[in-house]
């Protein structure tokens, strides 16, 4: 698939507006590989295994929070490691034992992650691979190639909303809205972003966790965790993962992923 996207100004201000939002984030992650250092290493190791474990068995329930659980392992096994080279009493046989660890660990963090970010990757693909599509690639003349242009979100203040908009925002607090009949969107920025054809809206969840969509034609919300919008083409929005990740849209990612309502 190929993508293109316009460059504007925005998107640096809002760069640096989810640089911001990063560092209760980070805080947390340092206090927690902290907690694991100062505790037992039997009984942060566990602890960790059981958040694998989680992630390779991709409970539904639990993979909304699989951004959390990625941090929770980076930061959670350094942690360790600081307690089971304080277990050896800062003896030369337990600093080579640590590293010996932390080499083997991290590797194996490394191979997990790329595991899962391969997975929704699999999964279109092999729903790609319909009889509709086979007939189609043995046709004589096969489909032609479709480029997509997206147009890159603009983030604006609910407040900035354009005169003319269809649906009203009302400010509950500085991270609550209200919206269309009586549909409230909690735990997001102070921004929002309208679709083309302004059948939809966007919200940046709080710390950087996601985003929250809004349906005007059917008053419903959708709370994406671990997704941020990356543009627009006509009144869908395409979604990513990370930078390193390709775009998806929204009903794919309705269809793949388990959403909260």
């Amino acid at each position: 698939m190929d993508a293109h996207v316009p460059q504007r100004k925005g998107v640096v201000r809002l760069k640096l507006a989810a640089h911001r939002r990063r560092w209760p984030s980070l805080i947390l992650a340092i206090a927690w590989a902290l907690l694991l250092a100062l505790m037992p290493w039997w009984i942060g190791a566990p602890l960790l295994l059981a958040f694998v474990i989680a992630q390779l068995t991709r409970v539904p329930r639990l993979q909304r929070y699989s951004c959390i659980l990625r941090r929770a392992l980076r930061w959670g096994f350094a942690g360790v490691l600081i307690a089971s080279y304080r277990a050896f009493g800062g003896h030369a046989l337990g600093l080579t034992f640590t590293l010996l660890v932390a080499l083997v660990g991290f590797s194996l963090l490394v191979l997990l992650e790329s595991w899962q970010n391969r997975k929704p990757l699999r999964d279109a693909t092999l729903a790609a691979e319909s009889p509709e599509w086979r007939e189609m690639a043995m046709a004589p003349v096969g489909p032609s190639a479709v480029i997509i242009e997206l147009e890159s979100p603009a983030w604006m203040a609910p407040s900035d909303l354009p005169v003319g908009a269809t649906f009203h925002v009302e400010r509950i607090t500085d991270q609550s809205y209200r919206v269309g009949k009586d549909t409230k969107i909690r735990h997001v920025e102070p921004q929002i972003c309208l679709s083309k054809g302004r059948g939809w809206a966007a919200w940046p969840m709080t710390a950087g966790r996601g985003v929250v969509l809004y349906d005007l034609a059917r008053d419903k919300a959708f709370r994406l965790r671990g997704w941020q919008l990356f543009g627009w083409r006509g009144d869908e929005a395409w979604l990513t993962r990370g930078d390193d990740q390709p775009p998806l849209a929204l009903s794919h990612v309705l269809g793949q992923d388990h959403i909260d309502e």
